[in-house]
């Protein structure tokens, strides 16, 4: 493994900062670019309208462990990747 060293001498403050700021747009489109960002979670109401189905098939299809679900204090969230991968899963034929 080479190091490699970065030796800044003589450099304007204003050249410095344009730099960088340069620096941060690049990083900046790569993250934006990546699937790293955090997954939205869904209320019930915004994964009952998903799927098409009632609130209280969706609390059954939660008790029931068919759907993954966090719970948050007092509020439950669903992932909806989780979600399509469950029923993808529930649909399999053995």
């Amino acid at each position: 493994m080479t190091k490699q060293i970065l030796q800044i001498e003589n450099l304007s403050s204003q050249y410095f900062e344009s730099s960088i700021q340069r620096i941060i747009t690049h990083l900046q489109k790569i993250y934006d670019a990546s699937d790293n960002s955090p997954e939205k979670l869904l209320t019930r109401e915004e994964t009952a309208e998903m799927l098409s189905i009632s609130l209280v098939t969706l609390w059954k299809w939660t008790k029931e462990d068919i759907i993954p679900s966090y719970r948050i204090g007092n509020k439950v969230r669903y992932k909806q990747t989780e979600i399509l991968k469950s029923l993808k899963k529930a649909n399999q034929f053995d």
